[in-house]
Formats: structure tokens, sequence, C-alpha cells
């Protein structure tokens, strides 16, 4: 996953949208392992990188579906273009952000967690639209909730009182997601350009939740936005705990592992 400053340079720029470097290259070069379906030691660690980095494109709290990672893939007509961009994003993430992320860690962690609280609230609109589209009316009146008591009893979003006292956890809904469960297939698998794995109909609905961004409407500069993005992406680097690393060292094909566990991701989470 998002994962791209914020894998992104913040997302490059969420138009620009929505993996320190090691002190020897050769410290990233993988180790033997076993073969796809077996192909990370702990795969649930691996699979909470995926759900929580936006160099995935994806932003959530929770678990994601169960299984075999046997049991998902996509198809990659595009993969020589696609190993190339993951070549690019792979580089950008161990020599550009993930060091930024490393130096950003002098901020006490509770600070750091409060800029991503304050992101994750301006993400509200994706999550309620997406989730009204999919008639989970529960959902969209939990993520109201959520957005009136964090942005007031909160500080604009700043902390998270409504999962700490009301136990009202974010719902990750997107109109990706969205078109998933009418329906849409994923169509092939894309690797973007800073912005990371991808598939036709997420792409799509990526675009969509361009245009549900508060900050599309805010009337800043374009520098402006890509500064925001680039540090909500360099914060949320900076509280993750080196799982791509792990990855890197865990898995016989890197690109093989993050493609199957993306395509689990998103169909375990249309599949909800």
């Amino acid at each position: 996953m998002i994962s791209l400053l914020f894998l992104l340079l913040g997302g490059l720029g969420s138009v620009l949208a929505q993996d320190t470097v090691l002190n020897d290259s050769s410290a990233i070069n993988p180790e033997p392992a076993p073969a796809v379906s077996a192909i990370a030691e702990d795969s649930q660690a691996a699979e909470d990188f995926v759900a929580n980095d936006d160099f995935f494109g994806v932003d959530d709290d929770e678990d994601f579906t169960d299984g075999d990672l046997e049991s998902f893939d996509i198809n990659d007509p595009i993969e020589p273009f696609n190993r190339g961009m993951f070549w690019f994003n792979d580089k950008l993430y161990f020599y550009l952000l993930k060091p930024i992320a490393r130096g950003y860690r002098v901020v006490p962690e509770p600070a750091r967690q409060s800029v991503a609280n304050f992101f994750s609230n301006l993400g509200t609109p994706v999550r309620f639209v997406s989730s009204v589209l999919q008639l989970k009316f529960t959902d969209a009146g939990t993520e109201l909730g959520r957005l009136v008591v964090n942005s007031t009893v909160g500080i604009a979003g700043l902390f998270d009182p409504a999962k700490k006292y009301l136990g009202w956890r974010k719902k990750d809904e997107d109109l990706g997601q969205t078109f998933g469960n009418y329906g849409v297939g994923s169509g092939f698998y894309i690797v973007w350009p800073l912005l990371g794995p991808s598939s036709v109909r997420d792409t799509v609905g990526m675009v969509g939740d361009y245009f549900l961004d508060p900050l599309h409407y805010a009337g800043m500069k374009p520098m402006e936005r890509v500064a925001l993005k680039g540090l909500e992406m360099e914060t949320k680097l900076s509280l993750d705990k080196d799982t791509y690393e792990g990855i890197k060292r865990q898995a016989l094909d890197p690109y093989l592992y993050i493609r199957t566990t993306y395509a689990q991701h998103r169909e375990g989470k249309i599949k909800k």
C-alpha cells in the first residue's frame, strides 16, 4: 500500500493522490525463503503494513481478510512496466522517504500520532460517502459521529476520543471498494510511480476519492497540497516499525508477495 515525501511525496499530491536507508544497500537483498504461499515469516505483520501504509493506497486500523495468499491474485499483463515502477518506488522508499521518516522520529510519538489523527479525520468524507453508496448506513453513521466528536472534543481531529471512549472505530471504505461491492472487477494490476500498487478499478476510485478530499476545496496552491500530503505520508512512515524492510528480507520475490497481498487485502475489504 497508499507507502509514497508520503511515497507520495504526498501521494505526490493526491493529484498527486491518496514502502532507513539501510546503511548498506546490500542489506535489503532478500534471504532464502519459502515459496509464495509462505513468503513471510510473519504474514500478519506484512498484512498490517499493507493495510496501514499509503504506499499501498490504504489507510486502515483494522485487520483484514483471513485466508491463504494463494486464494487471491490479480491479472498482471503489464508486469515488466509494473516491476520497473516497483523498483523505482523501492529506491525512493529506501533512499529518500524512510530516511526522512527516521529523522522525523525525534518528534515524540504522541505528537506524530496526533498529526496522523488529524489527517485521518480529513479522510472522513471518502469513508462516509463510500459507506452511504454501499448502503452501509450504520458505518456511515459511525463515520459521521466520529467526525463530530473528534473535530470538537478531539480538537480538530488531533485526538480520537470517538475510538478511545466510545469504541467507534474508523470504517475503511473508499470508492474503489464501492465499485467492487457492485460487482465491478478489479481489472489488471498497476504499480504507479509514487502511488504504489493499484488496479484499474482502484485507480478510477482513487480519482473519485481525490474529489472528496476537503483539501481539494481549501483554495490551496499545488505545492501547499504536496507539502501537506508529504507530511501525512512521512508521519505514517515514522509510525511504522520498518515492516517493509522485513518483507524485503523474508520474501523470495517481494514484488509477487506485495501484488498477491494487495489483491487479498482489497478482495477481503469488498467482501466485508
